[in-house]
């Protein structure tokens, strides 16, 4: 098999409660993620998927195990991640730094030191591949919640990131909202991106995913195929199994 994009093994991580003691986020997590699939992870809250995001990104440090990106450990190769690798956060309102839709796209390409003809082509073929072309000009902050999860994905786009995680992508969104998030994921997996999402919403997305990972407590409880995972769920893990509601996993998405 070709070599994972990420190689997990053994990571942990705990946090400090002030009081000497200390509590597990993530425990002896081991988990290979591949180029081009669609990777669900799902878990209830406070089950770690925030901190392994962060960690995958490094953007947090963990406490034990190791981390390989492309065979190379993590912390050796981050400029090379940085510009692989994009984050969508649940609050989109904080990655926003530009003035206007466009300027918020091209401050990554920017910052990565494309020459200004270069920025100004990248900015348009994200605008124009995020459906945002018509609102170039305008305050990001006005835009409603799934265009500034697009506008999200419009600049990591334009950096030319080949692997998207977003976390909680369906949060405090309406349904025309969901309905943007999930056309852009349908959109990045027939390109042939890396997408890992992060949600408990598995009604909204499943059929999209090319694996499913259940973590609790930040423990990997379940890795694999979405259908055979549900089959070994237990209820202790807080996910809902939505094959309940909707039929089978092909059933269940809100597009």
């Amino acid at each position: 098999m070709p070599m994972p994009l990420f190689s997990i093994s053994n990571l942990t991580k705990t946090f400090s409660t002030g009081d000497e003691t200390t509590i597990p986020a993530l425990s002896g997590i081991n988990l290979a993620i591949h180029s081009g699939e669609c990777l669900l992870i799902s878990g209830a809250n406070g089950s770690g998927k925030t901190v392994l995001m962060l960690i995958l990104a490094g953007l947090m440090d963990a406490d034990g195990g190791e981390v390989l990106f492309r065979g190379q450990p993590l912390n050796t190769v981050l400029p090379e991640l940085r510009r692989h690798l994009g984050l969508v956060f649940q609050d989109a309102d904080a990655q926003i730094v530009g003035e206007t839709v466009a300027e918020d796209i091209a401050f990554g390409p920017k910052n990565l030191g494309f020459a200004k003809a270069a920025v100004a082509e990248r900015v348009q073929e994200a605008l124009t591949a995020l459906g945002l072309a018509d609102k170039r000009d305008r305050p990001p902050r006005n835009l409603s919640g799934g265009e500034k999860r697009r506008l999200a994905v419009a600049g990591i786009l334009a950096m030319g990131c080949e692997t998207i995680i977003m976390d909680e992508p369906f949060a405090n969104l309406d349904w025309p909202g969901v309905v943007q998030v999930l056309e852009i994921v349908r959109q990045l997996k027939q390109e042939g991106k890396t997408v890992i999402l992060l949600t408990h919403e598995l009604e909204k997305v499943l059929a999209f995913a090319d694996r499913l990972v259940i973590l609790d407590r930040g423990i990997v409880r379940e890795d694999g195929k979405p259908a055979e995972v549900l089959d070994r769920l237990k209820d202790e893990y807080g996910v809902r199994d939505p094959r309940k509601s909707y039929g089978t996993v092909e059933d269940c998405t809100w597009l």
